[in-house]
């Protein structure tokens, strides 16, 4: 087996650190140097300078923004983003839910968000985890009743990674309780400006609060943002693990 980069994987590599030399903001390498995490400002501007050649979504199609690389060209740029070091683009938009709208979600929803995430003009978090369902994901109790163009969530997320940062959540909830809990469950995509919800942040042991609880009382969602199909939530959460 050759492990060995070839010609032009090579200059590749020689691209991709002459573009993040000349175009990762002086301010950003610094503070990452010294050993601290990139805030919101500083993904958010980095991401979309990559943006401008594909290579915030790089394993993504072109024609949703991405840059279309083969693995070895995705390693190398990621090596390359740990070298500078850079930000790395936003696991939530990029590697989890952009992924789950290309396979599960209708065109409308690709159109409206794949952009916008490739650009992370929508930041998401991911709502999957609550107190009592955590490894047991599917015992999750949050709720979602149809009414007519709306359902109507109700519940808490807990462990919520980003979304003090976050403008929106992709979340599971349940729409069918008398179902076998893996099939009543749904996908749901909730812009977090929606009156009815709380983000607490939790203070962990290094000081921060980059996780946080997520609760939700009679939050009116689009049935528009069901993603997939109603009670068939669970084939989108085992495709985002594995994409994860």
């Amino acid at each position: 087996m050759n492990l060995e980069f070839t010609s032009e994987q090579l200059a590749f590599r020689d691209e991709v650190r002459a573009f993040i030399a000349a175009r990762l903001p002086d301010t950003i390498r610094a503070r990452l140097r010294q050993g601290h995490l990139p805030n919101r400002d500083d993904t958010v501007t980095w991401q979309r300078i990559l943006a401008e050649r594909g290579w915030s979504a790089p394993h993504w199609p072109r024609e949703y923004g991405g840059a279309a690389l083969g693995q070895a060209e995705r390693l190398i740029l990621l090596d390359e983003l740990y070298r500078a070091p850079a930000p790395l683009p936003q696991i939530f938009n990029m590697n989890m839910l952009g992924p789950v709208l290309m396979k599960f979600g209708t065109p409308a929803q690709r159109e409206t968000f794949l952009p916008k995430l490739a650009n992370i003009d929508l930041w998401f978090c991911q709502g999957f985890s609550e107190p009592e369902a955590g490894s047991d994901l599917a015992a999750l109790r949050t709720t979602a009743r149809r009414e007519g163009d709306v359902y109507v969530v109700n519940g808490q997320k807990t462990w919520t990674s980003t979304a003090q940062w976050a403008d929106w959540m992709f979340t599971l909830v349940r729409t069918d309780p008398a179902a076998r809990k893996q099939d009543g469950i749904s996908f749901l995509l909730i812009d977090l400006k929606t009156p009815g919800i709380t983000v607490r942040p939790i203070r962990s042991i290094d000081g921060t609060d980059h996780v946080n609880e997520v609760f939700l009382e009679d939050v009116r969602v689009p049935a528009a943002n069901l993603v997939g199909e109603e009670n068939r939530g669970w084939d989108c959460a085992r495709f985002l693990l594995v994409n994860e």
